[in-house]
């Protein structure tokens, strides 16, 4: 199995002069292509902010990080840039959805912003609404959408561009039990039919059972 995400010896503080909180300290974590890896720990443990130093969200870290075999500390915000637009989809706690857009347009705005034609992208389109149970949801707007439906919009529209991988924050910590299990199916969906790589942070181990391995972060390490 290749490593497509390797996080070497990182550490990462909050804070200035005497009122620092060290939130990762020397932290090493890998993940292998094709894995659904999710990450646990305590309230406030830096499973965030790890996910979004994988990301390259936060640039401000020591050590190394490296995605799809390229160390993102050595890459300038252009390369970096291109780098998660090739190969990274995010789902966030949070739906981020534009709201004055229906559902297929909410899938397709990072596609067209990098330039494709809606026409060329139809039959992923399809695939992708099929997949997420949105076909039928097509053109509706996001208010009239349940939370669950509103964030299987924002999975379809991270991995609309064929990411290698996918990193989500906290995607069922908005949704009711029967809303959660469904995304964590379609999760578990993705990375079975189509070898999506999935790094997940949750604080739910229902959550986490869905995935292949937990990884646990305390006190700033990763420890099992």
């Amino acid at each position: 199995m290749n490593t497509i995400i390797e996080v070497i010896n990182v550490s990462k503080t909050f804070g200035k002069g005497t009122n620092l909180n060290r939130v990762l300290d020397d932290a090493c974590m890998y993940v292998g292509e094709g894995e659904f890896v999710s990450l646990m720990g305590a309230s406030g443990s830096g499973k965030s902010t790890m996910l979004y130093l994988i990301g390259g969200l936060d640039r401000d870290f020591e050590g190394r990080i490296t995605l799809c075999g390229k160390d993102i500390t050595t890459l300038n915000d252009t390369e970096l840039s291109a780098l998660r637009l090739a190969n990274v989809g995010f789902v966030f706690q949070f739906y981020n959805l534009v709201m004055n857009l229906n559902v297929e347009d909410n899938i397709l705005l990072p596609s067209t912003i990098n330039g494709k034609k809606s026409k060329d992208l139809e039959p992923a389109l399809e695939e992708i609404l099929e997949i997420t149970g949105l076909t039928s949801k097509r053109k509706a707007m996001p208010a009239t959408l349940s939370g669950g439906q509103q964030q299987r919009v924002a999975i379809a529209r991270a991995v609309m561009g064929e990411p290698s991988i996918l990193l989500a924050d906290e995607p069922t910590g908005n949704l009711d039990s029967k809303s959660s299990d469904e995304i964590m199916e379609l999760f578990a969906r993705l990375n079975r039919e189509k070898g999506l790589t999935i790094l997940q942070v949750t604080h739910s181990e229902k959550c986490a059972g869905y995935g292949t391995r937990t990884v646990l972060l305390e006190n700033g390490k990763i420890v099992g």
